[in-house]
C-alpha cells in the first residue's frame, strides 16, 4: 500500500473506531440481512464477535506499514474460519458488508479514494486469510 492509502484508512478508521461496538453490530446486521445463509456459521454471542472483529481491524490498521508481524495470525485466522465453513465466496460477501458499514458510518468522508484504500486493505487481508485456509 502507498503511504497516502494508509493515511486514508487510518484517518477514517479513527472516526469509525469511536463507535466500535455499534459499528461491529451494524456490520453483522448488514452481513446477515444480505446473506442469511452465513448466520449459521456464527455460534457465539454476536456482541463478542463484533468486539473481536473491531479489535482485529484495529490491529491490522495499526500494522499497515508492515503486516508481516500479523501475517501468521491472519493466516491462522483464515484456517480457523475455513474450519467453520467459510469459503472463498464468503469473503466477497464480508467485504461488501464491510464497505457498506464504512460508508454508512463515514458518510461523505467515505470518498472514492477512501473506498479504494479500504478495498486494497481488505483484498490484502482476505488474501492472507484465504492462503491460511489452504494450508
Amino acid at each position: 500500500m502507498h503511504a497516502d492509502e494508509i493515511a486514508l484508512v487510518r484517518s477514517s478508521w479513527a472516526k469509525v473506531s469511536e463507535t466500535a461496538d455499534e459499528t461491529g453490530a451494524l456490520f453483522y446486521k448488514r452481513l446477515f440481512q444480505a446473506n442469511p445463509e452465513l448466520r449459521p456459521l456464527f455460534k457465539g454471542e454476536m456482541d463478542e464477535q463484533g468486539h473481536k472483529l473491531m479489535r482485529m481491524i484495529d490491529r491490522a490498521v495499526g500494522a499497515l506499514d508492515d503486516l508481516e508481524p500479523l501475517d501468521r495470525v491472519i493466516r491462522m485466522m483464515g484456517a480457523r474460519h475455513s474450519g467453520y465453513g467459510v469459503c472463498d465466496d464468503d469473503y466477497i460477501k464480508f467485504g461488501a458488508a464491510l464497505m457498506w458499514t464504512l460508508e454508512r458510518d463515514l458518510g461523505d468522508d467515505f470518498t472514492p479514494a477512501t473506498r479504494a484504500a479500504w478495498a486494497s486493505v481488505f483484498r490484502d487481508l482476505a488474501g492472507l486469510m484465504q492462503e491460511g485456509a489452504e494450508m
